[in-house]
């Protein structure tokens, strides 16, 4: 008989099918996590998320802003425990601003964030296009 740590290898097939059934189910999890979530209007502060099932290799980005945020950081300290409490590790992967004008369907991303640097602009367009199939969106290096 095989044996893996000590125990014959047709007891650790219940185990394996468990844990097989828990990353199903943490990557249907990651999966239900909206791609975006920015504010209706105006111009905000958005960070670009990296989600990652805890202790697995599934992972997805995230765009989330809001005018609320007065620092990015502001935006990372609420999606973090969020994400937490559904079984995920989250990373900033950086930030910058979005200008939303839903009147006229546009989307300009931009800027840079000083706590975590400049996001990928044209990954988080890529999420944005996404959620926001019929508006044009734009990105730009620019600060302003």
């Amino acid at each position: 008989m095989l044996y893996i740590l000590g125990r014959p290898l047709n007891r650790l097939r219940g185990s394996v099918g468990s844990v097989t059934k828990a990353t199903v189910a943490m990557a249907d999890a990651l999966a239900k996590i909206p791609d975006v979530e920015i504010d209706p209007e105006g111009t905000f502060k958005y960070i670009l998320v990296r989600v990652k099932v805890k202790d697995g290799d599934a992972h997805k980005e995230i765009v989330r802003g809001t005018k609320s945020a007065e620092y990015h950081n502001h935006i990372f300290e609420k999606v973090n425990p969020a994400m937490e409490a559904l079984g995920m590790e989250c990373k900033c992967l950086g930030g910058g601003k979005i200008e939303h004008n839903n009147q006229d369907k546009k989307l300009r991303v931009f800027g840079e964030s000083t706590a975590f640097g400049k996001a990928d602009h044209a990954a988080s367009v890529e999420k944005l296009k996404s959620a926001f199939s019929d508006y044009e969106i734009t990105w730009s290096d620019d600060t302003k």
